[in-house]
């Protein structure tokens, strides 16, 4: 397929190189800025652009992987200028984008064939993953949309299903929590064994078992620590010891009760 891909960043950086990968064309790398979109439009054999006007309206797929904030600016710029909507060229042609937690009606009024490929996963540019793994969840307005979208969909990854705008956001959500909220917690750990001197290397088997258990228990049974029964002795020594950091110690004590809290409820039940 041909594809133009908005935006450069971690997430179009990935998809865009397995694209390219697996044959699909890369005509055009957009950004805002042409130091951006040179840096992957180079990895992908593609021209860097950094003006919608500079944007080809002969592509099959329109892919936007941007922030949420910007696409109610862009999307009704990109389809006037690609001619997505009321017009012969349009008859195949899809505009989709890669949000986690935007719904796919805003693309309504601005193109005839549209939808979401929503890659479910953690993206970093020094780490350009494989996407057979990637868990790809897809949506689309009409069967000519959905068939682009299916097709593209799983000449990247293994894993393509059908998911809803509805459905999607609360995974979104659930994934903040798994992902981005995890990770701040290793954020924190690593600052709490800094200002001791101690390396964050010696909690990597540590999260490595973790993230390991989960694949063989549900997470409530593999939950364990001094909030399972609430060590009030315990818990009371960690608080004290970060009488320094307000923010640390509130989020230490909330997920402490939360931890309790629904242990207590699950075993109730």
């Amino acid at each position: 397929m041909k594809i133009v891909m908005v935006g450069a960043g971690r997430l179009a950086t990935s998809l865009g190189i397995s694209m390219h990968r697996v044959g699909h064309d890369i005509l055009q790398v957009y950004s805002r800025t042409i130091e951006s979109s040179e840096v992957l439009a180079s990895m992908v054999d593609s021209v860097p652009i950094c003006t919608i006007d500079a944007m080809r309206n002969d592509a099959d797929v329109y892919i936007i992987a941007l922030k949420d904030s910007v696409l109610p600016e862009l999307i009704p710029l990109i389809c006037d200028h690609a001619c997505l909507k009321d017009d012969i060229r349009s008859s195949q042609r899809v505009i989709l984008h890669t949000s986690g937690s935007t719904p796919m009606n805003l693309f309504e009024s601005f193109a005839t064939h549209y939808g979401v490929l929503y890659p479910m996963q953690t993206f970093s540019k020094e780490r350009v993953l494989d996407f057979k793994d990637i868990p790809c969840f897809i949506e689309a307005n009409d069967h000519v949309a959905f068939d682009v979208i299916h097709h593209l969909a799983g000449s990247v990854s293994n894993r393509v299903k059908q998911l809803s705008s509805e459905e999607r956001k609360y995974l979104h959500m659930a994934a903040v929590f798994a992902c981005n909220f995890s990770n701040h917690c290793y954020d924190l750990c690593a600052e709490i064994l800094d200002q001791h001197g101690l390396s964050f290397d010696l909690m990597l088997p540590l999260i490595d078992e973790t993230a390991r258990k989960v694949h063989l228990l549900h997470p409530h049974q593999a939950q364990t620590g001094p909030a399972v029964r609430y060590d009030d002795n315990i818990i009371n020594k960690h608080l004290e010891m970060l009488h320094n950091d307000s923010l640390s110690r509130e989020i230490y004590e909330l997920m402490s009760k939360s931890i309790n809290l629904k242990m207590k409820q699950k075993n109730s039940h």
